[in-house]
């Protein structure tokens, strides 16, 4: 049976380049991103889901009133298995993000070209080739009327792009009912050129706002006023001690420790005379799970006391972006084990399990206790201008989800 799928996947090829041009042709973008959400293109979606033999297509929507029809829709397609005894996942997002500046793209990004041997325009790579490789696992199964041991379930989520609050995020709040115990996930949203890298591990989040306010002067009367900017400065360099406050080390992540960095810095005086009396800039940490980000916070506070005692400002912080990572998936659980033979068979690659820097949708399946995967055979042009999706490694991620899908079933 694996090899009459594998074929039949092969075959696919047109129909997931089609596919992937009515999805392109469709913008679902965030209305927090000038659009108005994922609707009509899980709307059209859905008309592709019902020409094949899925038993139940399902909406989860998300209340959001600016988004059209005040919804943000998630779709469950399932093909039922032999046993309900567990669903094996594959988790997909609708929404994109915007385009960016025309004048970068050779092409309109919601035209899908077709050019040596990829296909261009928004979203083909993030995340539609996760949508038509997974489509295209059940329509071979479907096409020869094979039922897996397990149900097959395909999660179209919403809101990916902006947080995740009207997708994966709200699913895992409000429904968390419908995933059982022994249920497995598999998300095709990061990976690598090669294929062999899988996700299972993804450290915490912190993205931090720090604002100094001191006294503006003129600039030649330093002391009758007090420098936000030469504090903040100090408060910058004393951060990277965190680097030596948190150094706990581990190979499974790339790069293998927690990182504190700064980031983004908003413009404070415009004239070059004048003593700034506040300055903003912003943190970015990617935190090992074994720490908590209510600690990291703490030493930030702690030295951020000691500056306002020395220069005399007040600090004041606003966490823009703040998850704790969920616990990992198990390196030798049966879904990395079986994943990793699958894409040895495929692509002739000896895959690793790794770690990530953050955030991925893979961390609210995990917090319900599931084993998640994050894998994808990608180049990693999401969100650039003239995105593109190789369409091999298209056809690839089919098949190495399909032979990964009936060894989880028994099937060698």
């Amino acid at each position: 049976m694996k090899e009459q799928i594998l074929k039949k996947i092969e075959s696919y090829e047109n129909y997931a380049i089609e596919l992937q041009r009515g999805l392109t042709a469709i913008p679902a973008l965030a209305p927090s991103s000038g659009g108005t959400g994922e609707y009509d293109k899980a709307k059209w979606l859905e008309g592709e889901l019902k020409k094949l033999k899925f038993d139940s297509i399902e909406w989860i929507n998300a209340p959001q009133k600016e988004a059209k029809n005040g919804i943000r829709p998630n779709l469950i397609a399932r093909y039922k298995g032999k046993s309900n005894k567990k669903t094996i996942w594959f988790m997909a997002h609708l929404d994109v993000v915007p385009p960016g500046e025309a004048k970068l793209w050779n092409s309109d990004p919601y035209k899908m070209e077709v050019k040596d041997g990829k296909l261009i325009g928004r979203g083909v790579e993030d995340n539609q080739q996760a949508i038509a490789s997974s489509v295209m696992v059940v329509k071979a199964m479907m096409a020869l009327d094979y039922r897996p041991e397990y149900d097959i379930a395909l999660l179209f989520c919403a809101d990916e792009e902006t947080g995740s609050g009207f997708g994966a995020d709200y699913i895992s709040d409000n429904k968390p009912e419908i995933f059982g115990k022994e249920d497995v996930f598999f998300v095709p949203d990061s990976g690598c050129e090669d294929g062999s890298l899988i996700e299972v591990a993804e450290k915490s989040i912190m993205w931090m706002k720090v604002i100094t306010h001191g006294k503006q002067c003129h600039a030649s009367r330093p002391s009758l006023g007090i420098n936000a900017f030469k504090a903040a400065s100090e408060l910058v360099v004393k951060y990277q001690s965190l680097y030596e406050k948190f150094p706990h080390k581990d190979d499974l992540y790339e790069p293998p420790i927690s990182t504190f960095e700064p980031t983004k810095k908003e413009a404070n005086v415009p004239n070059v005379n004048t003593l700034p009396g506040e300055d903003v800039f912003y943190m970015d940490c990617r935190v090992m799970p074994q720490y908590q980000l209510s600690e990291v916070k703490a030493e930030m506070r702690r030295l951020a006391d000691e500056v306002e005692k020395k220069h005399g400002v007040k600090i004041a912080f606003e966490p823009q972006q703040e998850a704790q990572a969920a616990p990992p998936t198990d390196p030798n659980a049966a879904i990395v084990v079986e994943l990793k033979k699958a894409i040895k068979e495929v692509l002739g690659v000896d895959a690793r399990a790794y770690g990530i820097g953050g955030g991925t949708v893979a961390a609210f399946f995990r917090r319900l206790g599931l084993p998640v995967v994050v894998y994808s055979q990608l180049n990693e042009s999401a969100h650039m201008p003239n995105e593109y999706s190789v369409i091999a490694h298209m056809m690839n991620d089919a098949k190495v989800f399909a032979v990964t899908t009936l060894l989880l079933c028994g099937k060698k």
